[in-house]
């Protein structure tokens, strides 16, 4: 859950920082003065002088002493799914990530025998087909006379069904890796109750010695 949080308030902090630095000077560049005339340069200089804004950012920092390296993490979750939890000390998700992995496989070793199994009575079964039994004798629960149509639409059924399985597979072994990356990466910002943005508006006076205000926010993280 903590994890979750801390991606959004990362994710927060991004896009206020894209609207702060991207947004901003845009809407810098169309002021106008009290004539309807763009500033001159020494006049929009006197307005950023009177309007400070200090950000620190939280996001550009280095790794916690203490803690694993995040992308050494995820390469440990590709080579063996669970390692990057474990390095975590998430052990608790080992086994959901495992069942995962090992439901998905085991379905779809099923769906495959059951796909080959209709495969070859399809074939075997279709008197436009050599009768060299090519995948394999006509297992014994199928009748004979079975439909050729229904063999054939059963077969795509199992033969669709195993390659979705498979497909989850593979997203289950990705979020493994995103779990685990992503977990290390955030567990050094603070997602404790005193997490916040603490701003600071104060009158100040320009070096024009006209009177203007100062905003200071700061980010306050571990």
């Amino acid at each position: 859950m903590k994890s979750w949080i801390a991606c959004s308030i990362y994710l927060t902090i991004s896009l206020s920082l894209t609207i702060l630095f991207g947004v901003v000077p845009v809407l810098g560049q169309s002021l106008t003065n009290n004539e309807g005339a763009p500033y001159t340069h020494f006049e929009r200089k006197q307005f950023d002088s009177a309007f400070h804004l200090n950000i620190a950012d939280s996001t550009d920092r280095e790794i916690t002493p203490g803690l694993p390296d995040p992308m050494s993490v995820m390469y440990k979750s590709m080579i063996i799914p669970g390692w990057g939890q474990v390095i975590n000390k998430q052990v608790w998700k080992v086994p959901i990530v495992y069942g995962l992995l090992g439901g998905l496989g085991y379905y779809s070793v099923r769906l495959n025998k059951q796909y080959h199994d209709y495969r070859a009575a399809y074939y075997n079964l279709n008197p436009e087909t050599d009768n060299d039994l090519r995948f394999g004798p006509t297992p014994s629960y199928i009748p004979e006379d079975a439909n050729l149509q229904e063999l054939r639409t059963i077969r795509n059924t199992y033969r669709n069904r195993r390659d979705l399985v498979y497909v989850g597979i593979v997203l289950a072994y990705g979020l493994n890796i995103v779990d685990a990356y992503v977990f290390a990466h955030m567990r050094s910002f603070d997602v404790s109750k005193d997490l916040s943005m603490r701003p600071h508006i104060k009158p100040t006076i320009t070096a024009q010695a006209t009177p203007g205000i100062s905003l200071s926010i700061d980010f306050i993280t571990k």
